[in-house]
C-alpha cells in the first residue's frame, strides 16, 4: 500500500511544483511562493527516487515523515511560525495539509 501511494503521490508532488510556477499567484487557490514550489518538486523527486530502489522501509519512512511535515505545515499556518513567511499558504494548502498529512500518516503507519 505505501509504495502504490508513493507512486502516485511522488510526480503529484512534482507536478504541483511545476504549476506553482506556471499558473499566476492571482489565479490559484494555492500558494505560488517560489520556495514552496520548490520544496515540493525537492520532496517529489526525493520520492522517486525513494521509489526507484524500492525499499518498503525508507517508502513508508518518506509516507510517516512527509505527512508529519504536512501537518507541521497547516500548524505553522495556524500559529504564524516559520515557514509562513516564505510559504505564504492559503486556507486552501491548510485543508490539503491536514487531509493529504494525516492519510499519509495513516497508510505509513498501517499501510
Amino acid at each position: 500500500m505505501n509504495y502504490y501511494v508513493l507512486f502516485v503521490f511522488a510526480p503529484v508532488l512534482i507536478l504541483v511544483g511545476i504549476l506553482g510556477f506556471v499558473i499566476p499567484q492571482n489565479k490559484s487557490l494555492t500558494s505560488g511562493a517560489p520556495a514552496y514550489n520548490i520544496f515540493h518538486i525537492v520532496f517529489g523527486l526525493i520520492g522517486v527516487v525513494i521509489l526507484y530502489f524500492n525499499h518498503d522501509p525508507c517508502i513508508r519512512a518518506f509516507n510517516i515523515g512527509f505527512g508529519v511535515i504536512d501537518l507541521y505545515q497547516a500548524a505553522a499556518s495556524f500559529a504564524h511560525i516559520f515557514p509562513e513567511k516564505h510559504f505564504r499558504w492559503t486556507r486552501v494548502d491548510d485543508v490539503l495539509h491536514i487531509v493529504i498529512g494525516a492519510a499519509l500518516v495513516v497508510v505509513g503507519v498501517f499501510g
